[in-house]
């Protein structure tokens, strides 16, 4: 693991290009469109192709491709195919199908022993946002067999995510970005209506040795699990022992380049094999068990202890800040409607805490988005940012009564974000045929000519000896094990500990780095974060980078990109807006968000992308199209996953073994793949308690309501009357992703 942050894409490109045997990947979102290296410096013979034809020309050479990408369940082969998340699923599956690459679509199954409505709830709102690519490499010892390399972090191989540590909005519209323009927080926009496009700032890494051979290892626990019609394509163990060489598992501790490296993950039983069933073995283990589950949550440990362990400074990035709701004490919400109950946000209060009352020094940094991505007005964006508020005052709290309201609690936690703010560039500047709404967010954006730089990171330094890298948020969906499916690793050079000398590693390195581009400038200060004098330092840096970035008016590119996270903390740690800065600039968004009463709390604290509706008030219908889905297996759950090599063969059941004749209230029959009744009544149960009707919670028996292909939205609220003709699983699956979608209950 060595640092270099320039490297990222053609080491990807790389190892892809090389491999000899296997390519193994594992995404949130693959999108076979985008291209690896952009930048005209490094382009190598080849390097033009899209990824999508990179992974089928080696799979041409003989190479075994193999591709785990999450299954949207709003998106439908031959009906809704985006989804509401843009994954590219469906395109992605079937760009691949009968060429020679197997990509599977897996849903975010549930334990087997789960029951049918806990297994809804996981497969619809839950993730896989595991990051992963595995190859066989090149040895660095010439004549030797090859060796495993792994990559994980942030970053998964789709559109939106290349970019360069300048973060540019305007600039490389005409070349680098024409192509892959993002920009989700805007409605209707598009590369024809020009920039602001939304930069990207993620971290990865690249891994070698025995800690390479670990992901392997979880690539193959899932793809034994969830691709369960496909195993006989993956390589054994054995076969992949044959081809390369490992690792010795000691390496001399005294080099300076030696690293120990351990693998953590968020992952259930519902989602690999080799979990003991048995809950005393799985707790030897390290193991949780749930409700009818095993689960490992061995990310949220490992931020548990390092944060305990930490002696001076905690440098944070991520895409999400919330949790530890329990220590709200929020009278206008209760901890069981949240169950954000992750420790991190708590063990980082508590170590400050702890070192104020020893009386030593102890600064934690943490640097989040301006907001989550999507809207920044809409509901469910707005709710993330309530909650961040809450878990943000709590730990100000926690540290403002430590200090006896005689102190600033910022000198000890604060917080930031990325924005960056470009000047005009008359002359080569990519000129857009159309113009955005002036009175819109996009309009104003594109005249001030600003945008928050979006962190994507899930990063943390400790000290500048140890570090985290890997896909997990900060959050209740990342941290809980039993929901996304994460992975990270944990990383220290035992070299540079042992010395009485500041460490000065590469991690110390990675920060400086990091840190370097964030702030546009060095300071000696830099090297002692834990310093009084450094915290105010970067606080008066960021303080500076917000007045530019807010003014009415920048002639000049912005300094730096670090910016104050605009808020204000009082001396008793309570948060409030900065004056005339309640509103996030450009936008009517608050900035400390807005309470949500009608979010799922088992999506509360825990969100991934949100896609805005253009017109909340249109009456919505069923699409009455049919769609044949391809299966090997009787469960719902694992029929993308079992997908067969060929299309249009049917599935062969729903998931109640109910027959189908009898929901009909005519006695008409239907399709066997027809999924009848069990969503509605789910939908129609669920969407009372999120609303808080107190109409009766008594289920229904699974022979009364269905759909008609004519039923529009208004008429299922608060009822339970029954329909006249069911409908196929897809047109369900649509309509109640639509029916989320409107109301911003999706998560």
């Amino acid at each position: 693991m060595t640092y270099d942050p320039r490297r990222c894409w053609e080491d990807i490109y790389d190892a892809i290009n090389k491999a000899k045997h296997f390519i193994y990947i594992t995404g949130w979102s693959v999108y076979t469109e985008i291209t690896l290296i952009r930048d005209p410096k490094k382009e190598k013979p080849g390097s033009d192709e899209t990824l999508g034809n990179l992974l089928l020309k080696k799979a041409k050479e003989g190479v075994k491709v193999l591709l785990l990408v999450w299954d949207d369940r709003t998106s439908i082969e031959l009906l809704k195919q985006e989804g509401l998340m843009s994954t590219h699923d469906e395109e992605t599956s079937a760009y691949f199908r009968f060429r020679g690459v197997h990509c599977v679509l897996c849903p975010r199954n549930p334990d087997n022993k789960r029951s049918f409505v806990e297994g809804i709830k996981i497969a619809t709102m839950f993730t896989h946002h595991q990051k992963t690519l595995i190859v066989d490499s090149e040895n660095p010892n010439p004549g030797e067999k090859r060796t495993v390399v792994s990559f994980i972090g942030g970053i998964d191989l789709c559109d939106g995510r290349y970019d360069t540590q300048d973060h540019p909005l305007f600039d490389t519209l005409k070349d680098i970005h024409h192509d892959d323009f993002h920009q989700p927080n805007f409605n209707y926009s598009s590369i024809e209506k020009g920039g602001p496009r939304e930069p990207w700032h993620d971290i990865h890494c690249k891994l070698e040795g025995p800690v390479a051979w670990d992901v392997l290892y979880n690539f193959e626990q899932r793809w034994l699990k969830q691709a369960v019609c496909r195993k006989h394509h993956l390589f054994s163990t054995k076969k992949i022992e044959e081809m390369t060489v490992r690792p010795p598992k000691n390496l001399p501790l005294d080099h300076s380049e030696t690293w120990c490296v351990q693998l953590f993950r968020s992952i259930d039983n519902g989602a690999v094999v080799g979990f003991p069933e048995n809950v005393k073995i799985a707790h030897q283990y390290g193991l949780l068990s749930g409700k009818n589950t095993i689960i490992e949550r061995s990310i949220q440990d490992a931020y548990i202890n390092a944060i305990r362990r930490a002696k001076n400074f905690i440098y944070i990035e991520n895409q999400y800040f919330l949790g530890s709701s329990f220590g709200w004490n929020s009278e206008d919400v209760k901890d069981e409607d949240i169950a954000a109950l992750n420790l991190i946000p708590k063990e980082l209060s508590l170590k400050i805490v702890s070192k104020i009352k020893a009386g030593e020094r102890f600064s934690v940094y943490i640097v989040i988005p301006m907001w989550p991505e999507g809207i920044p007005e809409s509901g469910p964006v707005q709710a993330i940012l309530d909650w961040q508020r809450r878990t943000i005052q709590m730990m100000y709290r926690d540290v403002a009564q430590a200090l006896h309201n005689e102190g600033n609690p910022r000198d000890y936690l604060t917080f930031f974000c990325l924005g960056n703010r470009e000047k005009e560039n008359k002359s080569g500047e990519y000129l857009p045929n159309e113009k955005p709404d002036p009175n819109s967010d996009y309009g104003r954006a594109q005249q001030s000519r600003r945008f928050m730089i979006y962190v994507h990171s899930k990063m943390m330094i400790v000290d500048d000896e140890y570090i985290i890298i890997g896909s997990a948020n900060i959050n209740e969906r990342s941290m809980a094990g039993s929901r996304d499916s994460e992975i990270a690793m944990g990383a220290f050079q035992p070299y540079h500990l042992a010395t009485k000398q500041p460490v000065r590693g590469q991690i110390y390195g990675l920060r400086m780095a990091l840190w370097k581009e964030h702030l546009g400038q060095r300071h000696d200060s830099f090297a002692t974060p834990e310093t009084e004098k450094c915290i105010q330092e970067v606080n008066s840096i960021a303080e500076r980078n917000w007045v530019l970035y807010s003014s009415e008016t920048q002639e000049e590119d912005l300094p730096g990109h670090l910016l104050r996270y605009p808020i204000n903390v009082g001396e008793d740690g309570s948060v409030s807006s900065l004056p005339g800065a309640e509103n996030f600039p450009d936008t009517n968004a608050p900035v400390l968000g807005s309470k949500s009463n009608i979010l799922p709390p088992i999506s509360r604290g825990c969100f991934g992308c949100f896609i805005a509706v253009d017109d909340p008030s249109k009456r919505l219908k069923i699409r009455g199209r049919k769609a044949k889905r391809s299966s090997c297996s009787e469960d719902f759950w694992n029929s993308s996953g079992c997908e067969m090599e060929h299309s249009g063969v049917q599935s062969q059941g729903s998931i109640s073994s109910t027959n189908v004749s009898n929901l009909d209230p005519s006695g008409s029959t239907s399709h066997p793949s027809e999924f009848v009744n069990h969503g509605l009544l789910l939908w129609s149960q669920t969407r009372q308690q999120w609303l808080g009707n107190n109409k009766s919670e008594k289920r229904v028996q699974p022979r009364q309501p269905t759909i008609s292909w004519n039923t529009i939205y208004e008429s299922l609220h608060g009822n339970y009357k029954s329909f006249p003709h069911p409908i196929p699983l897809p047109e369900m699956v649509d309509f109640l992703v639509d029916v989320w979608e409107q109301e911003g209950l999706y998560g």
